[in-house]
């Protein structure tokens, strides 16, 4: 039997884009550099070693984001905890797009998402930092 979606990919990103804030990169730095925001880059440990950062950028694992949010979560992290903007990036920007929505829907705010993604801020010419790839054990 084959499945039957009714909502797909393209209708949760529409939804999304049209109930939470898209921030330029010009706009996103601004925000950071007066310690106004909160930058949560989504990407997983595979991009953000082969293509870097945004430097100061908070890394969360699409996976965890739920959890490290709800401060009743044995992952809770404390700094979505903090009374700042929340704004999250992947690489182009749907990802990002879809965890700034859930965010928001967890009572997390204010929330935004970087248009574009990580690749707006690196075409942009905005610096990036080189990630290691963390030592096996």
């Amino acid at each position: 039997m084959t499945q039957t979606i009714t909502r797909g990919i393209k209708a949760l990103l529409q939804e999304a884009n049209r109930e939470i804030e898209t921030m330029s990169v010009a706009d996103v730095k601004a925000a950071v550099a007066r310690g106004e925001a909160i930058l949560v880059d989504i990407r997983d440990p595979r991009e953000l070693e082969r293509e870097g950062k945004i430097p100061g950028s908070f890394s969360c694992t699409r996976g965890m984001l739920e959890f490290w949010i709800d401060p009743e979560s044995p992952y809770a992290k404390p700094v979505f905890q903090e009374n700042k903007l929340f704004i999250f990036h992947c690489a182009s920007g749907s990802r990002s797009a879809l965890a700034a929505k859930t965010a928001q829907d967890m009572g997390l705010k204010p929330v935004a998402h970087l248009g574009g993604g990580f690749k707006a801020w690196r075409d942009a010419g905005e610096a990036v930092e080189n990630v290691e790839p963390k030592a096996k054990s």
